[in-house]
Order: structure tokens, then sequence, then C-alpha cells
């Protein structure tokens, strides 16, 4: 395999990684927003911006860095826990 095909694999990867927890978060979100309270929905909208990628090109243009993916993939992963092991949304659904 040659190098430009690897790295091709790790964005398309990075990409389908990103817009999966970006849309989990919005869905998250609007729920918060709509049946729970505004702040936690705010937050999460909020929240799924990291995971867009044309919000991580943008931050890499405006601030010359971007978050790595597998920050972005633990961070996800603990406030995907936090909400459905002990949110208000995961006791309003009996998860």
């Amino acid at each position: 395999m040659s190098n430009n095909t690897l790295t091709q694999d790790a964005t398309v990867t990075s990409n389908i990684v990103s817009w999966t927890f970006g849309i989990v978060f919005i869905v998250i979100g609007l729920l918060n927003l709509f049946l729970i309270h505004p702040v936690p929905g705010a937050f999460y909208l909020l929240l799924s911006l990291v995971y867009i990628p044309q919000t991580n090109i943008l931050v890499r243009k405006w601030f010359g860095f971007t978050i790595p993916l597998i920050v972005k993939i633990i961070l996800g992963l603990v406030i995907l826990w936090g909400t459905l092991a002990v949110g208000d949304l995961a006791e309003m659904y009996g998860l």
C-alpha cells in the first residue's frame, strides 16, 4: 500500500468517527433541550461541534491545531457513558 492510500484511509476513518459522534451528540442535545433542560441540551449541541469535520478545519485554520482523533473518541465515550449511565435522560427512559 502506498503512503497516499494510508493517509486517505485514515482520513475516511476519522471522518466516519467524527460524524458518528457528532450526530449522536446532536441527537442527545436535542433530546435534552426539549425533554430535560436547556442547559445540558445546549452543552451537548456545542460539544457536537467539536466532532463535525468542518469545525475541525476551521479550528486548524484559525488556531493552528486540531484535536486528535483518539482524544475525541475518549472524550465522546466518557461523556456518552455519563449521559447514559447517570443522566436525567437515562432515568427518564429507564436505561
